[in-house]
């Protein structure tokens, strides 16, 4: 493994000792309060799987809990989550020396004027930086339809115009699509990693702003050790209601929980996918994605590579940072639940293959615990369904035979012959505190530090609550959903590649219909059985059935671009990127005029010669060898023969720029 001088974390181990001894006594806390009220009677086969199931799902949440808790501490009193040194939020950007740095964007059948509209934003912004000038641009288009490619050339040839000679754009479409984004980024890698430091992977709808790019380039000169930072890419454009409230929900929260993550993960980090700066021969060397055995959906390719290129990183002995003090760093979400869905269903095929990856050799602790936490973030939907199907049938039984099992109709849990309420309101109360902590932890950090970004104290409130209610509302819709991909999956099911829809659309009502009919038929069973067998029981359900109940209403009024403009004109759900935009948010969309202009005349410039390069496929089964500490890369020129910023594997390891991924992974 590399041997360089670790990042300054102090007392990261009890870090994680402590938050694991937290969300571990917790769990036992509520586990052991369920086991009390159910045992009274003597536990049945149904009470234990209900307790097996709780305890699960219960766990998942205090990790949110903790985390948060953990965020808020450390933003209430402006504290580095990871170095706990006291940092400036209106500090000036740090000034890289000399580096070359590509933003890659890897593209798949998007609106190419969508597409440039946000990249060149984020030039024009990185332009206006000291050191900007050490940037270039490559789009790397998978498209597979003619047409869309043909406009994505032009509208490129376009940027190229408009930005040369201050900063180089290429675009280059792939024959094959092999490998998907994953795929695209490696054969990237290939021809042109050579030719830079460092790579930020940007996402078709990625915008980020200048001084957040210098100052990561930054950060990874200052800190040889580090292979990738992360940051925290926060929804904005979003016009509908559901898209406002996505948008709402990640402003509000996401710095926190982010925040949180980042005190206990410290120099072992997660990779989402975009919005972060690599290290490009780190990422070489170590990030080959072998196919796993077998056939889809949990074989072949991995489709949530970014946890695993993360996971690679860190194996070969690279740290991987949340990067939490940088803002402007910026992507777009799906306008309507239908489609938020659609995205799951991917991410629930890809992090349910990381299970297959738990037991990989040289992997660290916390990577593990990554692919079992991607995974968990679905299978708790499945846990909760079940345990609620569960505990339906054990109160329909016991309230046949005569029973009564509540006592008060706001209960959560019912009353067994004999009743121990001095257990069941602390459970209660306990179980609605970690919901719903960390939402009222993230509005509580706002109201206090910057209200004004969201419309003010008033509005602030406001929207809290109707997030909450609105949260509410959805989950179980997003329960059944991530339930039916999960069974899906197990049984077979394979998941298909197409463009994300990004701009906002209304779901026509049939549309709505066709695709929730199931779930409201499942909560209109629900509802008339538990009210006709367990009537008591109908009332603690009724946030769930009513849910499903209203899952067509939902789909399609939150889905309204309309409502979502009202709501804006009402001062709800109001976020920092519209109330008090940067500059590279206002920037969007002002090129129009220039575009038409220049797109009859521009012609594409070829992408630059090939620096030809290895990128070892890894293994899973067997131990990676070695990697020598990094040696100082020359700067100059980009030629083949210029020295690899880091030393290649021993060539026994290393594969043919042709080689395809073949399964390395032990079943």
């Amino acid at each position: 493994m590399r041997s360089a001088k670790p990042s300054h974390m102090p007392l990261l181990g009890m870090r994680r000792l402590v938050f694991a001894l937290l969300v571990l006594s917790s769990t036992a806390a509520g586990g052991w309060a369920m086991f009390e009220i159910l045992r009274v009677n003597g536990i049945t086969t149904l009470q234990s799987i209900v307790l097996g199931l709780f305890v699960i799902t219960f766990g998942w949440i205090t990790i949110a809990f903790w985390t948060a808790i953990a965020g808020f501490v450390l933003l209430l009193i402006r504290r580095d989550p990871a170095t706990l040194v006291r940092f400036d939020p209106d500090a000036p950007a740090q000034h890289p020396g000399e580096h070359r740095t590509v933003l890659v964007m890897p593209i798949y059948n998007e609106d190419p004027e969508r597409v440039v509209d946000g990249l060149e934003s984020t030039c024009r912004s990185v332009l206006e930086q000291p050191g900007g000038d050490g940037f270039e641009v490559f789009v790397i288009s998978d498209t597979r339809d003619d047409t869309i490619a043909d406009e994505e050339a032009t509208a490129i040839a376009a940027l190229q115009r408009r930005l040369a000679p201050d900063m180089q754009v290429y675009y280059r479409r792939r024959e094959s699509n092999e490998g998907r984004k994953a795929g695209n980024l490696s054969d990237f890698c290939r021809q042109w990693g050579n030719r830079y430091d460092y790579m930020v992977v940007l996402d078709a709808d990625s915008v980020m702003g200048g001084k957040t790019l210098v100052t990561l380039v930054a950060s990874m000169q200052a800190n040889p050790q580090v292979g990738l930072i992360q940051t925290i890419p926060i929804p904005v454009r979003s016009e509908s209601v559901f898209g406002r409230f996505t948008q709402f929900a990640a402003a509000l929260h996401s710095p926190l929980l982010a925040t949180g993550q980042s005190f206990w993960q410290g120099d072992t980090a997660n990779f989402w996918g975009h919005n972060a700066i690599i290290r490009t021969q780190a990422f070489m060397a170590s990030c080959g994605l072998p196919n796993l055995p077998g056939n889809p959906p949990l074989g072949g390719e991995i489709l949530s590579h970014d946890f695993v290129e993360a996971a690679l990183l860190r194996r070969a002995g690279w740290e991987t940072h949340l990067e939490v003090r940088v803002d402007e760093s910026y992507e777009e979400v799906p306008s309507n639940i239908l489609e938020f869905a659609k995205r799951d269903r991917r991410w629930t095929q890809g992090n349910m293959q990381h299970l297959r990856l738990l037991t990989g050799k040289g992997l660290h602790g916390m990577s593990r615990f990554h692919f079992l936490f991607g995974a968990l973030a679905f299978m708790t939907s499945l846990l909760w369904a079940l345990m609620l199907i569960v505990s339906t049938v054990d109160a329909i039984g016991r309230a046949q035979g005569r029973h009564t099992f509540f006592s008060d109709g706001y209960q959560l849990f019912p009353d067994w012959p004999i009743a121990t309420p001095d257990l069941i309101m602390p459970l209660i109360a306990s179980t609605a505190a970690v919901l719903l902590l960390p939402k009222i932890l993230g509005s509580t950090l706002a109201f206090i530090q910057r209200p004004e970004a969201f419309g003010g104290r008033g509005c602030l409130i406001a929207s809290t609550v109707f997030e909450i209610v609105i949260a509410i509302l959805i989950a179980p819709i997003m329960m059944v959903y991530h339930s039916f991909f999960i069974l899906s999956i197990l049984s077979g099911g394979k998941v298909s590649w197409d463009a994300q829809v990004r701009e906002g659309r209304s779901v026509p009502w049939w549309d709505a219909i066709r695709h929730t009919w199931a779930a409201t038929l499942l909560g209109a069973v629900w509802a008339i059985a538990t009210y006709q067998l367990a009537p008591v029981f109908f009332w603690w359900l009724s946030p769930v059935w009513f849910g499903l109940l209203l899952s067509a209403p939902l789909v399609k009024m939150t889905s309204s671009l309309t409502h979502g403009n009202r709501l804006r004109r009402l001062g709800l759900l109001l976020v920092p990127s519209e109330v008090q935009p940067t500059r590279v948010l206002r920037t969007l969309g002002t090129f129009a005029e220039e575009v038409s202009l220049e797109q009859e005349t521009a012609q594409l410039q070829p992408p630059p010669p090939p620096v030809p390069g290895e990128m070892p496929i890894q293994s899973f089964s067997q131990q990676p060898p070695p990697q020598p500490t990094a040696q100082a890369r020359p700067l100059g020129p980009a030629t083949p023969d210029t020295e690899a910023h880091e030393p290649q594997p021993d060539p026994a390891t290393q594969t043919t720029a042709s080689r395809k991924n073949t399964a390395y992974v032990k079943d």
